[in-house]
């Protein structure tokens, strides 16, 4: 249907400018018969084109506002204005073309999504690989993906991939994933073929739902469009008064010919849908799909926003916090003997220890004679040693409680984070604690939110209140609802309905009712439960909470400019109908500025194409960024050992105390100084041109000095102890020392880790 409507804009088009450009040869031979006949043949397919609109739009209880140009052709014709007939119908089938234009160039990277449907899949049958149709493919399947193909349906790598994720989430850095990590439909195989296993069947996949959005979201027509039918209600009445009461004053019908003429706006007030189409398009370029224009314009009106706190301000999954080890041991031993032993288990916690063990470089052993209890433990052998991992309850059946361990146990239940204990031939030897933790880009995104006028920003979350509110107050948040069920977080959003424009953000399906319940609906939709994508109005198809920034810009912009188009179009129309009246603006003249105003109305409307994002001057390359990042994780043990000799300090033997004090000298002499030295003198200066600005690092570089400070300090303090060890205020001071150091060295490493991201990103 859109290929036709475009052929006949086209053949519309060319058919008034031929008949024009012919009738006006004719008219310089002196042949005005034939001229007045060419033109009036280039007229009357115009007048059947608009008939056919006219009769849609009342079929479709809309306004009809091409009733005017119909007017104007017809009574130019009438009055044997046929030059005027004829300039009128070009102006108008130039601007149905440039009007259909506009909103196809518009729809670009919406419409662009759809062609990237899978179509086939390879699956492994009878020892050979087989094409069949997506329809055919099941969850458990095994597939080819060749290079260049699209992935077909959701599913697990089995073995590494180069992924082109663009057309889901408008990054166009490729993506390199290793075996065992999820990989959606539609993406585009970059590298070498590699095989995976479907988790589900096309229907269900990923693609699949976003191309149902996707048509969804190009049928919806928004409220700033219904709002330019009602001002094509007032317009219609007020010109046809207009036009009526200049000829009757008058008594020159040319007058109400020429009123008319300049009140044909068609072009003018579709330039609102192109605005809006337009904010859909950059969204969907940044990897936010907006389903409909009515979602886009709820979006620029909201001042209160609801977040759902794990997977949406949270990761959504276990991270490695802190290890704590027995005195006997170190905690990468403690960290190595757990993840070699994880290894036999697919508990999500169990590949997170894992994980974690080699982001720190570990070399793991192969696990023997492995028992998993399910939801308790895991037992089993590592390099000839008999280890067990899992609960307080689970690891204390095999190996005597630690004198640390009821220590840890508080302070791990107070952060609302998850341990696991660790067991070594029959000693508890140390415990991992785990906590999903805050995304790296959230601080930043709630700053901006609140920046761009969001005054509300509330936190729900399942999670006990201290611990919430511990969370909550780390981010700023303006309200935290904790301990909160499916059916409360429906009741918070009814009740804060009644205050203004609500938003909602979340990623599970007990999200789902409050997605569906509020004004607007903003689901995670990258990693995020099917059903809460499904029940939003937008998807996040980039998991990163700061393009929720960047879509409430283009909202809020694309809203201005559309009301814009309409408030600007209908004025310059008022005002040359105006002077058409007074008989200053003949029907001539007055068709060509019209075409004139439409086409200035409907580039503007186009504008919303180019709203900022919130990148940044300058971005790191991926691979810098990630190393970058991966350097803090590296120092993760480091800061262990700092945090631990300030918590046994005043346990130790004072004769010893001097002894585990030059350990530490050494490890933050080794490790720490010259990592922080390598960033002051070579990342910072890198990393203060892409900001811009006189010193943006200036802060950054305080917090390094400050660090060499206060390692200074602690190795002229141990150099000074006395053979029989320190004092107790000297100990004190040591402790408050490193109590310092690690608190100024964990948030140091946050912030640098945020910077990291947001410019590794290129957010």
């Amino acid at each position: 249907m859109r290929r036709l409507l475009r052929s006949i804009d086209f053949v519309l088009l060319l058919i008034t400018a031929l008949s024009l450009i012919a009738g006006l040869m004719f008219a310089a031979l002196g042949r005005t018969a034939i001229a007045h006949a060419l033109w009036t043949a280039g007229a009357v397919p115009v007048v059947l084109a608009l008939s056919v609109s006219i009769v849609q739009a009342l079929r479709r209880h809309e306004a009809g506002i091409d009733v005017l140009a119909l007017l104007a052709i017809g009574f130019a014709l009438a009055l044997g204005e046929y030059l005027t007939a004829a300039v009128i119908s070009l102006m108008l089938a130039s601007g149905r073309a440039l009007e259909t234009y506009a909103q196809e160039r518009a729809r670009r990277e919406m419409t662009a999504l759809l062609a990237h449907a899978p179509r086939y899949a390879n699956r492994f049958e009878a020892g050979e690989w087989c094409r069949v149709e997506l329809d055919a493919v099941r969850p458990g399947d095994c597939l080819l993906v060749r290079s260049g193909e699209f992935v077909p349906v959701d599913g697990t790598l089995a073995s590494h991939a180069q992924l082109d994720e663009s057309a889901l989430t408008g990054e166009s850095v490729l993506q390199s994933r290793p075996p065992g990590e999820a990989v959606l439909s539609g993406v585009v195989n970059a590298g070498a073929a590699f095989e995976m296993v479907a988790a589900a069947a096309a229907r269900d996949s990923t693609f699949a739902g976003i191309v149902r959005m996707v048509q969804s979201a190009q049928q919806e027509r928004s409220p700033a469009a219904r709002l330019a039918d009602r001002y094509a209600l007032l317009f219609i009445p007020v010109a046809m008064l207009l036009a009526g009461g200049s000829w009757l004053v008058t008594g020159n019908a040319v007058r109400a010919l020429a009123v008319l003429v300049v009140a044909t706006p068609c072009p003018l007030i579709l330039a609102v849908p192109v605005a809006i189409v337009s904010g859909m398009s950059r969204c969907a370029k940044r990897g936010v799909l907006v389903k409909g224009g009515g979602a886009l314009e709820r979006l620029a009106q909201a001042k209160i926003m609801f977040f759902d706190k794990t997977g949406t301000l949270t990761g959504g999954h276990a991270r490695l916090v802190a290890v704590e080890s027995d005195p006997g041991t170190t905690p990468d031993r403690v960290l190595r003997f757990a993840a070699s032993l994880a290894q036999a288990s697919g508990h999500v916690i169990s590949e997170a220890v894992t994980t974690a063990a080699r982001e720190r470089n570990l070399a793991l052993a192969v696990p023997a004679r492995v028992v998993e209890q399910p939801g308790a433990g895991l037992t089993g052998e590592v390099d000839g040693r008999v280890v067990a991992i899992g609960s307080f309850a689970y690891v204390s059946t095999v190996a005597a409680p630690a004198q640390w361990s009821k220590a840890f146990l508080q302070r791990v239940a107070n952060e609302g984070a998850s341990a696991v204990f660790v067991g070594i031939d029959g000693v508890m030897a140390g415990a991992i604690q785990m906590a999903d933790q805050i995304r790296l880009e959230t601080p930043r995104a709630l700053r901006l939110l609140r920046q761009e006028g969001i005054r509300r920003l509330v936190m729900l979350t399942g999670d006990r209140r201290d611990v919430a509110e511990t969370i909550g107050a780390t981010l700023g948040v303006t309200e935290v609802r904790a301990e909160q069920t499916p059916a409360d977080k429906l009741a918070a959003i009814h009740a804060a309905r009644a205050e203004g424009t609500v938003i909602m953000v979340g990623d599970g399906i007990n999200d789902a009712p409050a997605l569906a319940a509020a004004d607007v609906g903003i689901a995670m939709g990258a990693r995020g439960a099917a059903a809460s994508s499904e029940a939003a109005d937008i998807v996040l198809l980039v998991d990163r909470l700061d393009r929720l920034v960047e879509a409430l810009r283009v909202a809020r912009r694309t809203r201005r400019i559309a009301v814009q188009s309409v408030v600007a179009g209908v004025a310059l129309s008022f005002a040359a109908m105006a002077v058409a009246a007074f008989g200053y603006l003949p029907p001539l003249l007055g068709a060509m500025l019209q075409e004139l105003i439409d086409v200035a109305v409907i580039v503007n409307a186009l504008r919303a194409l180019r709203v900022r994002s919130t990148a940044t001057t300058g971005t790191l390359a991926r691979g810098d960024a990630d190393r970058l990042k991966a350097g803090h994780v590296e120092l993760g043990p480091v800061t262990e050992q700092i945090r631990k000799l300030a918590d046994e300090l005043p346990r130790l033997p004072r004769t010893a105390i001097a002894g585990a004090l030059d350990n530490v000298n050494e490890s933050l002499t080794r490790e720490l100084v010259p990592h922080e030295q390598r960033d002051d003198t070579e990342v910072y200066p890198d990393l203060a041109r892409l900001l811009g600005g006189e010193d943006p690092m200036a802060a950054m570089s305080g917090m390094h000095h400050e660090i060499f400070r206060i390692a200074r300090l602690l190795r002229q303090m141990t150099a000074d102890v006395p053979i029989d060890g320190p004092d107790a205020d000297s100990i004190r001071e040591f402790q408050r020392l490193l109590y310092g150091l690690d608190a100024i060295v964990r948030l140091h490493c946050a912030q640098e880790d945020e910077l990291f991201h947001v410019l590794g990103e290129g957010a």
